[in-house]
């Protein structure tokens, strides 16, 4: 099988929708992009939470009903207080490690720019030197001249995101959202190139950070038989992991996974995976960590099940301020997501 892959396209449309901020239920300006990318390719409606179920209509219909979907949201920061100095306390949207964002710059949702801080190495105890920061040790300092300058700039409940930039560079990308703005993109490519020509159901869903809230409702909306879910998940091939512990690999292509914490895959179509990547001469690699999970978890137990696969470009440092992916992959994603929606929406599978 044969898949032309429109490299240029896929790097725009990756650059803009990352560079677009969208925390969990404050997905209002990804969705925007996203129906104005569509225009009149498809026939567009809006769930309770805010998914985008876009009803794609090829020249033929499907053998099978098949859903693919990639989440709209990003982790990032919620404003939970206000102090006395000006400074804001803070917690997290979704799962992201208090170390891993002390002393970053962060962007409010006014568009003011502050940094994350915490308690100073030296006037920490030896224990709590030794223990691992949380939220309720950190704050963001905005620069305010006390609480009451704060307020006229910050509300609770405000979402502060990280403004790591977007890079490219010998094949490699670094961007803060490419969780799942990587999905997106490629759905949105699928679309814009006219890919499919039978009829399929995209869905850019909300809230995976926090729950895999918007696949849930829209799994059920949608009722498929198949769910292609659409992923970026976390690759621990640097320095210090070893064997196993690396999960699986920058440049080894796309990782389509048989388990994971949520997810028992469908065995055949895992096995369809192997087969079309082999036919296509592109690389595809598993996890060898049996961790994390996504949409999937939701999407499969939908009603009365739903015969569900994921394909996830694998990304360094996920869930911090600077996601780091191989284009090759992200480009080999596309073109197994796509051989593989062939070969379901024309009832091969």
């Amino acid at each position: 099988m044969s898949i032309n892959v429109n490299k240029e396209l896929l790097r725009d449309l990756l650059e803009k929708l990352c560079k677009i901020d969208g925390a969990s239920g404050q997905e209002d300006k990804v969705r925007k992009f996203i129906l104005d990318t569509i225009g009149d390719k498809c026939e567009c409606r809006i769930t309770p939470l805010g998914c985008v179920i876009a009803e794609y209509k090829g020249k033929k219909p499907a053998a099978k009903k098949l859903m693919i979907s990639a989440h709209m949201d990003e982790v990032g920061l919620i404003v939970t207080g206000i102090n006395a100095d000006g400074t804001l306390n803070i917690n997290c949207v979704g799962g992201v490690e208090a170390d891993a964002v002390i002393g970053r710059q962060v962007r409010l949702e006014s568009g003011i720019i502050g940094a994350v801080g915490s308690r100073a190495v030296h006037n920490m105890t030896e224990e709590q030197r030794k223990t691992a920061p949380k939220f309720d040790g950190l704050y963001i300092d905005i620069g305010a001249l006390d609480k009451a300058d704060a307020q006229k700039q910050v509300s609770l409940g405000d979402y502060a995101y990280f403004t790591c930039g977007y890079a490219a560079r010998n094949g490699i990308i670094c961007s803060k959202a490419i969780d799942d703005r990587a999905g997106c993109a490629i759905m949105l490519a699928m679309i814009l190139e006219n890919a499919l020509p039978y009829d399929c159901t995209f869905t850019f869903v909300t809230q995976e950070e926090i729950g895999l809230r918007g696949a849930r409702t829209a799994a059920f909306d949608v009722a498929p038989d198949f769910a292609l879910v659409l992923e970026a998940t976390t690759a621990a091939d640097i320095p210090l992991s070893e064997g196993d512990k690396r999960c699986c690999i920058l440049g080894e292509g796309p990782v389509v996974s048989y388990m994971d914490r949520s997810t028992l895959y469908d065995r055949e179509l895992y096995k369809l995976s192997v087969k079309l990547a082999e036919d296509m001469g592109i690389k595809r690699q598993t996890k060898t960590v049996i961790a994390g999970g996504n949409d999937s978890g939701a999407i499969h137990i939908s009603r009365s099940g739903v015969r569900t696969c994921a394909v996830s470009v694998p990304c360094r440092y996920l869930h911090t301020p600077c996601c780091v992916i191989n284009e090759e992959d992200y480009f080999d994603s596309y073109a197994l997501s796509l051989a593989m929606a062939m070969e379901i929406l024309s009832g091969r599978v």
